[in-house]
């Protein structure tokens, strides 16, 4: 069943989050063992994250570079396979824009169309580390407008090189993401809310917010981009801080504030535990301010660790 066809047939607010493929070389099955105990809560949804592959450039003897993959999380496509399996829930796998050629694109589509796959999140995506910011593929995309034209166009029966005879075509929910904090690279959230507004006069049906830690910033963000001409479900992403490094890293990485309240709590912590208690407790009542304002979802960064989450939706669903 298609995201939207979950929301338009839900009574009340959903429950839905995004785990990260383990890393080359780790086991399949013990994500999934992880992220169990968050099936209690009855998820309709899930997301699979994908990030690009990461590289080094190793010098032998004689000045000759060789590009060595250092990072990759491979098998989008057999954990989507998997969580439909073992748990008969809708996978919802992230699609990029940076690593990726519109051929590469195209027949990942084909591999999800067929293993019977019906929601993707359409993604710029990072910049390469390596480089420092976002350059396309040579036949890429540059812009996640432009991807969600291409997966639109699929559902069209429109590929790259003709259109299918047999009258063969995707059919996928197609989700994109919003910034409640503006896009780091968007000059200003007009501006950003522009960018948006091409997604989904692209063919985007529904948008999951970047994390955010004040539920106001969400509440404006919503008025905004309905005065923008857009009337798609809103989904909020959450994350709990969970230890002392994310009170540096989160802001520095996402682009994103925290509030004063928040950060007058955790500056009380002298442990890990003790931000990770803080952290939950903030997410909880996030959770249940936005449940209240009627919500589609809340939809939860977990990182592959269910333990924080499963404490919030006990306490929320």
């Amino acid at each position: 069943m298609k995201i939207t066809e979950h929301i338009s047939q839900a009574s009340k607010t959903l429950f839905s989050f995004e785990i990260l493929p383990p890393l080359k070389g780790q086991s399949l099955h013990d994500m999934l063992a992880g992220i169990e105990p968050l099936m209690e809560f009855k998820p309709p949804f899930v997301d699979v994250t994908y990030h690009r592959e990461e590289f080094i450039y190793k010098q032998h003897p004689g000045g000759l570079l060789q590009k060595v993959s250092t990072k990759k999380r491979p098998g989008t496509v057999g954990i989507c396979a998997a969580l439909m399996s073992r748990f008969q829930v809708e996978p919802v796998p992230h699609l990029l824009c940076g690593g990726f050629t519109k051929e590469e694109t195209e027949n990942a589509l084909i591999d999800l169309e067929f293993i019977g796959v019906q929601n993707v999140l359409a993604l710029r995506g990072d910049a390469d580390k390596s480089v420092g910011r976002f350059v396309a593929e040579r036949d890429g995309h540059s812009f996640a407008w432009e991807l969600v034209k291409q997966i639109s166009d699929m559902n069209k029966g429109v590929y790259l090189h003709d259109e299918t005879e047999s009258g063969f075509h995707t059919d996928f929910c197609i989700g994109v993401a919003g910034y409640p904090e503006k896009h780091f690279e968007a000059p200003s959230l007009k501006y950003d809310l522009k960018y948006l507004k091409q997604k989904i006069d692209a063919g985007a049906e529904y948008i999951v917010t970047q994390m955010f830690f004040d539920n106001q910033k969400y509440f404006e963000y919503v008025e905004k981009v309905r005065a923008a001409g857009i009337d798609v479900p809103i989904i909020p992403g959450l994350k709990p801080i969970t230890s002392l490094s994310q009170i540096v890293n989160l802001p520095r990485t996402f682009f994103l504030d925290l509030p004063d309240g928040l950060m007058e709590e955790l500056e009380r912590c002298k442990s890990n535990a003790d931000v990770k208690e803080v952290g939950i407790a903030w997410a909880i009542q996030q959770s249940k301010e936005l449940v209240k304002a009627g919500v589609p979802s809340l939809h939860y960064y977990t990182m592959s660790k269910a333990d924080a989450t499963y404490r919030i939706a006990k306490e929320v669903f």
